[in-house]
């Protein structure tokens, strides 16, 4: 670690970040006039700090979710509705159907449907039962096959907030018709096997909701730290500060985190190189990433021209969090990111791929991004406490519930996560040359395609873009190395790395073209081709058809990874 590191380290300290918790911890930030005080008290923090803020106020579409309840006969069930399930409060009533599904494992599958048979089964007029979160790939299926509510089966004894639609932010005109249009309620385990058994027997139930969804003016913080860059390029650090209930470790202390790196670097400012911005968004938990959505729709020009990375900060901090796993980074990003963690920390990471989740809102205009989710739990010590797979508090089950409290946060864990931040956006800001490996993202772009080329076999030749990529990783590899030799002037190897970006993190992350965002369900890499894994189930007939098809994606794969090479070319060969 170098010295000028080392003082930006020793420049932080956790009175301002543990303020912040204290204060959230008894203050529930869900309903938008309590995320938009929240947000006035961030702003007032950073004043009286002395850090430049700025206060946006967009109007965001969102869900604010408030009763819900399953009644079967005389018996009501305690129950949750998750974000943009469709309001009735005077219910909606149906023969209860349990449809099998695994309950997630890991994060990785977080959002996946898990249903264990055939969802395209008749429910028509019938109240789907089935395990895990109220996730939109899981709604989405269960409505698709008629059912007219889903009560969700969530793991333990607590009952999770979540949210059910597949629209990333709020929704343009063409995108209404993908919210859900049926009543989703959650329940707990032992309530859960309850009304499975009550199916079993053919009985009817009840599931009422009560939400509120409309247009709301919400608080978008940002706090601008200046480097001397005249180029204007800037390091976005980022995290959501509402949260369900008082939400302690997701995410007040990503908020205090925030807080923190913008104190520390302003303090800093006259040694950064690149700028840094720090922004708190509102709108995650009630409009799926809406806050960071209308961020990056309206300063999409900007965050094109000028962002070099972006770095999402959500859940750090949390009691029992020693180890990190599980991580999201894209993937030129990867070897940088575990740096950081190894020399902060002296422990070794791992991740890969971000899940279409967090407010990872920036994938569509194609910025480089590591990290969402911070430390977490030893998976030994999960087996023993008996959790089960969260999306967040380091692991801790309190996630989405009430019972993220401030027991959930950790000092210790706090300031150890907290310098790895600083660090991150430290050295991303103050690097010579950007610290980001393409070679890395060409060997995840080839494994994809030699996924894919096994699921077509012979139906389909995916050689064009496979040499594509070959061409690519060669020119990469003259690229750096004259880099290594001082051969690329750093402005102009700088803007390379930026302009890959542009072409290679939407390839490998969006089926959408550029500046509209994919949907909140799971992607694969190189999404755009995610067909051939449907291949083997296609009738022969519709094989030709999906050739057709994978024909005219695979030559907007192979355009693009052409244009990432005439841009390294080109530079590789200036003077």
């Amino acid at each position: 670690m170098d010295n000028a590191l080392s003082r930006v380290l020793d420049a932080m300290s956790l009175d301002a970040p543990w303020n912040l918790i204290t204060t959230f911890s008894t203050w529930p930030r869900w309903k938008p006039e309590d995320v938009n005080a929240s947000g006035d008290w961030i702003a007032a923090q950073l004043r009286q700090l002395d850090v430049p803020v700025t206060v946006h106020t967009p109007d965001l579409y969102l869900s604010i979710p408030y009763e819900a309840a399953v009644r079967v006969g005389e018996i009501s069930f305690r129950a949750k509705t998750p974000s943009y399930s469709t309001s009735v409060p005077g219910g909606v009533s149906g023969s209860l159907v349990h449809v099998p599904a695994s309950q997630s494992k890991s994060i990785n599958n977080l959002f996946a449907a898990n249903l264990v048979e055939d969802a395209s089964r008749d429910l028509r007029g019938k109240i789907a039962i089935t395990e895990g979160y109220g996730i939109p790939q899981k709604i989405a299926e269960l409505e698709r096959s008629g059912a007219i509510a889903v009560i969700t089966i969530n793991p333990g004894i607590d009952i999770h907030w979540a949210i059910c639609t597949p629209i990333w932010g709020t929704p343009g005109l063409s995108e209404l018709n993908k919210k859900p249009r049926i009543p989703v309620v959650s329940v707990n385990q032992p309530d859960g096997i309850k009304l499975i058994e009550m199916a079993g027997r053919g009985e009817t139930a009840t599931v009422s909701t009560r939400l509120d969804e409309g247009w709301f003016s919400q608080k978008v913080i940002v706090a601008d730290i200046p480097g001397s860059d005249a180029s204007g390029d800037f390091v976005l650090v980022h995290g959501h500060y509402d949260s369900w209930d008082v939400g302690v470790g997701d995410n007040a202390t990503g908020d205090a985190t925030l807080l923190e790196v913008a104190n520390v670097l302003w303090q800093k400012r006259a040694e950064l190189k690149r700028s840094v911005r720090v922004a708190w968004w509102p709108g995650h938990s009630t409009g799926r990433y809406a806050g960071s959505t209308w961020y990056a729709d309206t300063f999409a020009q900007e965050l094109d021209a000028h962002c070099v990375a972006h770095i999402n900060c959500d859940s750090p901090g949390c009691r029992w969090a020693t180890e990190y796993r599980d991580l999201a980074w894209t993937p030129e990003t990867s070897a940088f990111a575990q740096e950081i963690i190894r020399d902060v920390t002296g422990l070794d990471s791992a991740g890969g791929r971000a899940p279409r989740a967090g407010d990872w809102s920036f994938n569509n205009i194609g910025l480089s991004g590591f990290f969402m989710l911070s430390s977490t739990m030893p998976e030994d010590l999960v087996t023993q406490m008996n959790y089960y797979a969260v999306g967040g508090c380091g692991g801790n089950i309190g996630w989405h519930t009430e019972n993220d409290l401030i027991e959930l946060a950790d000092r210790e864990v706090l300031e150890r996560d907290i310098r790895i931040y600083l660090a991150a956006a430290w050295q991303t800001a103050n690097a010579t040359i950007l610290p980001f490996d393409w070679r890395a993202a060409t060997a995840t772009l080839k494994s994809a395609l030699d996924k894919y080329q096994e699921q077509v076999g012979t139906s389909f030749s995916f050689l064009p873009a496979l040499d594509a990529i070959s061409n690519l990783d060669l020119a990469l590899k003259t690229f750096y190395s004259q880099i290594a030799a001082g051969a690329i002037p750093p402005a102009a190897a700088n803007e390379t790395i930026k302009q890959l970006a542009r072409i290679l993190v939407p390839l490998d992350h969006s089926e959408e073209p550029r500046f509209m965002h994919d949907p909140a369900l799971p992607r694969p890499a190189l999404p755009i081709l995610h067909l051939a894994h449907s291949f083997p189930t296609l009738s022969e007939e519709d094989r030709k058809f999906a050739v057709v098809e994978l024909l005219r994606k695979s030559n907007r794969v192979v355009n693009a990874i052409y244009a990432a090479i005439n841009l390294v070319e080109k530079t590789s060969k200036k003077d």
